[in-house]
């Protein structure tokens, strides 16, 4: 599904189109490709039921509407046994989308963020926003802030009033630094290490503008130095290879875009990180946390 959804619209910043463009881009370049992967040696269509359920109905200018909205989305499709594959949008969404899977489990999920921003203040201009996600989803019970892993880390667009919740709350930073110390394959271990640590299932969060900024130009907040487009792909798919409760990959703005190379990206983040799972047999081992029956927000 998709979330048309920019929390920050007041700050100017992400703009232009409509709503439906931002839903537009990874849904129209998906004709691209087929569900076949040779390497892999994979059929998607062989091994699941895929159905786009369309856009998540939002609420411009009304945040928590919106995020009520989200959560209950995520929660109605988790409670029924599907795992939810989100496109978004504003990363604000990483916290409602989180809240609905932790609604309709009494089991513990971790999270591996990947992203070049930290996203765990509390407030942006009074608001919960794309920079507070991960603030509010390791406030909820069965989310603890130990089993937060976020990879990719730096620049000059992490915010100060982050750092000291990074600390407070113990979670988990691997810069980019980190990563071209100790390679890929060796960040992936420690982030699966330290996100499954206690839990029953991981949910996956990639924000888009972690990849290098001259691959990904339709994203609202580019930073230079982030990952190659194969090492962002090897990392999705040595997380995903374990198992995920459901994935979002947000930050792609299509009317930033060129010839939807950022969509395409994603898209792709999206089949490597089902072809993993495919691959290792993992498709449906989280799946059945979801013991809980859904109650709307």
């Amino acid at each position: 599904m998709t979330l048309p959804w920019w929390a920050c619209r007041s700050m100017g910043m992400h703009v232009q189109g409509r709503d439906e463009v931002w839903s537009s881009g990874i849904r129209r370049i998906s004709a691209l490709y087929t569900p076949y992967n040779y390497e892999e040696g994979i059929d998607l269509r062989e091994q699941m039921t895929l159905c786009d359920i369309g856009d998540v109905f939002t609420i411009p200018a009304n945040i928590e509407k919106s995020f009520d909205q989200i959560s209950n989305a995520v929660a109605h499709i988790a409670s029924n046994g599907t795992m939810p594959i989100i496109l978004g949008g504003d990363h604000s969404i990483g916290f409602p989308t989180v809240r609905g899977l932790a609604s309709v489990t009494s089991k513990n999920i971790g999270i591996i963020h990947v992203d070049r921003h930290a996203d765990i203040q509390e407030k942006d201009l009074d608001e919960r926003m794309h920079t507070t996600p991960y603030f509010h989803a390791t406030n909820l019970p069965n989310v603890n802030p130990k089993n937060l892993v976020q990879i990719g880390i730096g620049g000059w667009q992490v915010p100060r009033p982050a750092v000291p919740n990074m600390i407070s709350r113990e979670t988990n930073i691997y810069t980019m630094d980190d990563i071209e110390l100790y390679g890929i394959d060796k960040i992936s271990e420690m982030a699966l290490d330290r996100a499954w640590d206690g839990c029953d299932a991981v949910y996956m969060s990639y924000d888009i503008d972690s990849i290098e900024a001259a691959f990904v130009p339709g994203t609202g907040w580019p930073e230079p130095g982030g990952l190659l487009p194969r090492e962002a792909l090897k990392l999705v798919g040595n997380v995903a290879k374990e198992g995920l409760c459901g994935m979002e990959v947000v930050e792609v703005s299509p009317p930033y875009d060129h010839a939807d190379i950022t969509s395409l990206m994603a898209l792709r983040i999206i089949v490597d990180a089902l072809g993993a799972m495919v691959s290792h047999g993992t498709l449906k081992k989280c799946m059945g946390i979801f013991d809980k029956e859904f109650v709307p927000i």
